[in-house]
This record gives structure tokens, sequence and C-alpha cells, in this order.
């Protein structure tokens, strides 16, 4: 028998295998934050980054009105903005490096910049932090052209759009936790911003705990295969970790945990919450690191041993990417603002602020989590615990079958162990911590243990 204390099934209880009634808490907080989202302010962003020319990362520094460097100007004064409303929380710099020649994609000595809004924690003892990143730069077909007009509107003005948007919202809450906002130069390049960040964050002990990479959020139709539809995207998780993949292989392979790295532990989270406060928006888990044989800025990060996922929309057109403005045959090349949809843009901007939010509200991971194998037994005995951050309020265990894509069943307590009558053999567990609003950790899933 299940002990007394798992009598309280909170959350998006499902029966494995049957049919149940699903009850969906949301924190009143965060979906008053959903709502904030406005698409005449994304359209704002879009249209001033589109009005630089060329937000080319080899493009000019100097110059105040076109280029890359006037675009990060703009992009900090809009930071410096939003700050004058945090009352000390917010600040931004731009945050430079030298990049010189490599006889690839980088022809001349350039000072690359990312543009950085820090969203400090509240709590002194709470070191974890959480970034939204999107890339500043666009580009031309020739990837050289650092003078021509490249308006890059969906790519990735509209990530960037949705990273100025969640900084305008949330600047004005109060987190425990540390939130980091960031657009960044040098993708087109060969991901060079988030490079430069991903290894000063390693060499720095930075705790990063989630980063949520936006790349192309904004159209709604493909290329090709003529698909329309504005309610879907997709999540981009890596398998297997890149960062120390020689250690941990032999105890994934052990435990079966191919599927359950912290990237795409970071992407099951995204679903959830992101659906959970978003209408008319399904959240498609692509268990690839991103499209086929393609890279983006989240890359680094997983690189250096960090939970990262892409988001991107559902249904890529390659007539406006990497394209000069043309037309060719009757068909309209370039990626201009006329071809954004602002209505799905601000859902994908909700899914982003949701998914930071909550994890912000949230008590830290659980700590020590594992699962007893003293003894052959078809009960399954975990323990754990508390986080070193925040104070929880419970703590779900999380059950799913080992071939479904999301955890199936929440059950929550108030005590750091549990004992279910469910097989080790057939099913994944984790564990997270619960806020008293309901806000969960990331999940952390048990080691073996005695």
């Amino acid at each position: 028998m299940l002990k007394p204390l798992l009598s309280s099934i909170i959350f998006s209880v499902m029966v494995l295998g049957a049919r149940a009634q699903v009850l969906i808490h949301k924190d009143p907080e965060i979906s008053a934050c959903v709502q904030e989202v406005n698409t005449d302010s994304l359209s704002t962003y879009i249209r001033k980054l589109v009005s630089f020319g060329t937000r080319s990362t080899i493009s000019s520094t100097t110059d105040p009105q076109r280029g890359i460097g006037a675009a990060r100007n703009w992009v900090l004064s809009e930071f410096n903005r939003f700050a004058a409303s945090a009352d000390g929380r917010l600040s931004a710099f731009i945050d430079t490096v030298t990049y010189t020649p490599d006889g690839k994609r980088v022809s001349t000595t350039i000072h690359l910049g990312n543009v950085v809004a820090t969203l400090k924690g509240a709590d002194t003892a709470d070191h974890r932090i959480f970034i939204i990143s999107a890339h500043l730069d666009s580009r031309k077909s020739d990837i050289m052209d650092a003078t021509g007009d490249a308006p890059g509107a969906n790519d990735d003005a509209s990530g960037c759009a949705a990273v100025l948007e969640c900084a305008r919202i949330l600047s004005k809450h109060i987190f425990g936790p540390t939130l980091i906002f960031v657009t960044v130069s040098g993708e087109e390049q060969g991901l060079l911003g988030s490079t430069y960040m991903a290894k000063k964050a390693r060499a720095q002990n930075w705790d990063i705990q989630a980063v949520l990479n936006n790349d192309i959020i904004g159209s709604n139709n493909s290329s090709q295969t003529n698909i329309e539809g504005n309610t879907q995207v997709r999540v981009f998780s890596e398998g297997l970790p890149y960062y120390n993949l020689d250690k941990e292989a032999s105890i994934i392979r052990q435990l079966g945990l191919e599927n359950d790295g912290k990237a795409r532990s970071l992407a099951r989270y995204v679903k959830e919450t992101g659906e959970r406060y978003v209408d008319n928006l399904g959240v498609m888990l692509i268990y690839r690191n991103d499209r086929f044989l393609r890279g983006g800025d989240h890359t680094p990060y997983v690189e250096n041993g960090f939970a990262a996922i892409r988001i991107t929309e559902m249904n890529e057109n390659f007539t406006r990417q990497h394209q000069d403005v043309r037309t060719d045959k009757g068909i309209s090349y370039g990626d201009l603002p006329a071809f954004i949809d602002y209505a799905y843009l601000a859902r994908n901007t909700q899914l982003n602020l949701s998914t930071l939010a909550n994890l912000a509200k949230s008590p830290g991971l659980p700590q020590m989590v594992r699962m007893d194998t003293r003894d052959l037994t078809n009960n399954t005995h975990i323990n754990w615990q508390a986080p070193k951050e925040g104070s929880p309020h419970g703590y779900y265990l999380l059950i799913r079958e080992t071939t479904s894509p999301t955890w199936q069943k929440k059950i929550f307590t108030t005590q750091t162990d549990i004992t279910v009558p469910i097989s080790k053999d057939n099913y994944f567990f984790a564990v997270q911590s619960v806020s008293e609003t309901g806000n969960e950790s990331l999940a952390v899933v048990p080691l073996p243990g005695r």
C-alpha cells in the first residue's frame, strides 16, 4: 500500500494507462506576467533592429546609425530603460572582446560585443543563474558582406524581441536567484559571442542551471512543404551529454538514462510549464541538440556542461534565412518584418517568460537524490536532502514509463523520502522541489544508493 502521505496527489495526475482528471495549477503572479506580453512592443523591437540596415558582426561598431555597433547600443539603452523601473536590481553593459581574423568568417580584427542585462537575485545565498539568450547579428547571402542590407527580422530579431520583452516585464519583479538577459553577437560567424560567454561562465564557475536560447521564433509557415500554423513550437535538446561524456557514459548506459540529461530534463520542463501558461501553443520536443547538421548559441553552453536548449519556430522558411532581399521568379526572398506573425511571436515569448519565472520562483534542486537498491523488490524507495537554495513547501516524485517523452504522474510529499509500489525496472523516476506557490525546480533523477 502507498503510505498515507501519498494520498495528496496535487498536480496533473494521470494514472498510467488510464483516463484521469487533470488539474492545472497556475501561479497568479506568473499568469499576470504572461498577459503583459505585448505584440506592439515586439513589433517595435523588431522594426527598430531592422532599421540599422545590417547587424553583421563584421559591420561598423562606431557608426551611430548603421551596423552592429548602433544595434547593440540601442539594445543597451532599452535594458537601461527597463532598469529605471527595477529599483536598482537590473544593470546592463556590453561585454566586449577583441577577436582576430580566423581565416574563415572573420577577415579583420573585430570588437565582439554581447549586450548583457543582469537582474540580480534578492537572496544573497542563492547563486543560481537562469539565462535567456538570442543573437543580435544578421547576415546576407554572402557571410562576408559587412555593408549590404541584412534585415534579419526573424533571424534573429524575433529572438532578441523575446529577450527584451521578458526583461521589460520580469525586471519589475523580485526573485531569489539571478536572471540574465543577453543578445549575443557573432552567431552567424560561428557562435562566437555565445562561445565567449559560455567559456567565461565555466572559468568563473557560474551556477547556470538553465539557458533558453531563442533563434528564429516569429514565422508561421515553411518553404517547400508549404505548411502553415502558429500553434506549435520546437524545443531542441541534446541526449547524451557532450560535456564529460567519457566519464558519465558508463552510468548513463547502466541506468538507461540516455533521455535524462540536463538539456533533455530542461526541455521537458519548458514543455510542461509553457503549455500550462500559454494558450494554443503545443511544445514539440525534438530529440536532437539542433536541426540536422546545424548549430545554435545553446551549443557552447552544453559543451561547457550547462543545461541549454534551443527554441525555434515549427515551420522554417528558408526563402527568408540568409537571403538577400529580392524577388526571383515570383518568390519574395529576404528576412523582412512583413513576414513576422506577431501573435505567434507573442506566444513563444510567453513560453520563455513563464519558464523563466517558474524557475526563478522555485526552490533549488533537491540534493543527494538516491534510490534504495539494497534488496530486490518491486517497491521503489527514494530519499533525498533539502535544496541549498530557497525554502521548499514540499517535493514531487515524478514517474513515467520508459518510453514516455514526458513525466506522466506527480506525487506530492512534504517528507524527504518516499516509497511507491511501482517497479524501478519498468519506470523512470525523478524528484523536484516545490515552493508554496507551486513553482517546481528542475527534476533530479535518482542514482543508486543504500
